[in-house]
């Protein structure tokens, strides 16, 4: 997986260049992120796992857009440039919530571990 910088860039720009930054302040981002997750969701409703991918794919990747592009776009709002080492130092935070020799094949929670 490889996001570029011309993409972030463009994803960035799209907006810029329709003026709809004014919008784009955290609150109506993370609404909107939230709410194209629940699209995302949705997607699964009444169905298996595997049945809901067979059927909705090409939507699910629709919705999986739609999200990372508000998500760079919150990002964008307050100013977190360095995308890698925000995700690194959460990762870090949850390597030590879930070390491997607690949580390696478990799905509880880092509280249960």
């Amino acid at each position: 997986m490889d996001i570029s910088k011309e993409t972030i860039d463009y994803v960035l720009s799209f907006s810029e260049e329709r003026d709809w930054k004014q919008y784009h302040n955290p609150k109506d981002l993370a609404l909107s992120l939230s709410l194209e997750a629940a699209e995302l969701l949705e997607l699964f409703q009444w169905l298996d796992s595997d049945e809901a991918v067979k059927k909705n794919r090409d939507k699910m990747r629709e919705e999986l857009a739609d999200i990372i592009v508000y998500a760079l776009d919150f990002a964008e709002a307050l100013g977190f440039d360095d995308l890698n080492s925000l995700i690194m130092d959460k990762m870090k935070k949850n390597a030590e919530k879930y070390p491997v020799s607690k949580a390696k094949g478990s799905n509880k929670k880092y509280t249960e571990l």
